[in-house]
Parts: structure tokens; C-alpha cells; sequence
């Protein structure tokens, strides 16, 4: 069986990089309701505010989708979510709920249909349901182009000069194995590598 690390080696630009950090791996969440609020309570923070937050969050409450259900707001609020993340914890904890998504609800789907239900929840854009297909569900072959860590990593090992859909087109020399490359091109720059690995172990 083929092995991402041994094709990557391979790769003019990924190859010093897998040499440089050891086998990177993409697995799938153990709970993927608790890793999805996660990426919500993550966004637009810094590191030392999401990780905070995230403790008073899971002591104030329990972290399913009923017991998100069963929280007032206030009680979120006090966690340190913001108006509208509660809206969205409670927008995803719904849907978890009234549709019984999971991991094994999406095992049948490509990642396009994946990224197609996730984002019909209000509050969750193509990004954070990109980062559930790597970090929530293990797919080994997304190119998240819209993250700024990934453009600067291809900016930096391929050229400056790449618009989006060229960096799409350039990063199909990776697949099937899209997601592996993606770890490796986020730790092109050492402050981006320290938030993904953040993102990573939440």
C-alpha cells in the first residue's frame, strides 16, 4: 500500500519538509461534536483566549449536543463565548441533534457533499468545515487554499505571485494526499506552525 510519507518524500517542495518534521499524520477526532465547537470557539482569537474559553466551556457544561441544548446562554456567555458563537454552538449543536451527524453520518459522502451540509449551518463557513474534514472526519485529501498559513506556505516554497486557483491547480501534484501536504505547509512559517499545532491537539 502506497504511504502519503512516501510519496511526499518524493516532492521537490514537500520532501525536505516531511525530512524536517517526522510523519505528520491526519486522524480522525474521537469526538467529533467536541472538535467541531472547538474550531468555533477558535475563530478569530488568539490561541491563549480560545484555549481559555474552551476550559470554562467544557467545566460550565456537558459538551454534547443536548447538553449545549440544555445551557442557557447566559451560561455560555459567561464561558466566554460572544453573541453570535453562542448562536452558532447552539446552531451546530442543533443540527447534530435534529440530524444525528457524526462520523459515521458522513462516511458514505465525498468531501464536497460534506463541505455542502456543513455550511448550510448557520455560523460555519467552507474553512472550519474543511478543518472538520482534516481534523474531525481524517481526510487525507483537502486543500484548504482560503487558510492564510496554507497561501503563505505555497507563497513561500512555490512563488509569491499565485493566485488561489493556481495554487488549487499547483497542489494537484499532492493528491490523493492533499491534507498531509497541507500540515507540511503550515509549518513553512514557525508562528503559523505553533497555532496548527494549537489546532491540532484541541
Amino acid at each position: 500500500m502506497t504511504d502519503a510519507h512516501d510519496v511526499l518524500r518524493e516532492d521537490p517542495d514537500i520532501g525536505p519538509l516531511v525530512e524536517t518534521h517526522g510523519e505528520l499524520t491526519i486522524e480522525p477526532a474521537e469526538d467529533f461534536f467536541q472538535r467541531f465547537l472547538t474550531s468555533i470557539v477558535r475563530q478569530q482569537v488568539s490561541m491563549a483566549s480560545a484555549a481559555a474559553t474552551r476550559e470554562r466551556l467544557f467545566d460550565a457544561v456537558e459538551v454534547t449536543p443536548a447538553g449545549i441544548l440544555a445551557a442557557d446562554d447566559e451560561t455560555l456567555r459567561d464561558a466566554g463565548l460572544s453573541r453570535q458563537k453562542t448562536r452558532y454552538v447552539n446552531n451546530i449543536a442543533e443540527a447534530f441533534e435534529n440530524k444525528g451527524l457524526s462520523k459515521d453520518y458522513f462516511a458514505g459522502m465525498d468531501d464536497e457533499a460534506v463541505v455542502g451540509e456543513l455550511t448550510e449551518i448557520t455560523g460555519v463557513g467552507e474553512w472550519t468545515a474543511q478543518m472538520q474534514l482534516m481534523f474531525s472526519l481524517g481526510r487525507e485529501d483537502v486543500f484548504p487554499v482560503g487558510d492564510l498559513g496554507i497561501r503563505k506556505g505555497v507563497q513561500t516554497l512555490v512563488d509569491d505571485d499565485l493566485t488561489r486557483a493556481e495554487m488549487r491547480e499547483y497542489a494537484e501534484r499532492w493528491a490523493p494526499y492533499r491534507s498531509y501536504a497541507s500540515l507540511y505547509l503550515w509549518r513553512v512559517e514557525e508562528d503559523i506552525a505553533e497555532s496548527v499545532e494549537e489546532v491540532e491537539s484541541a
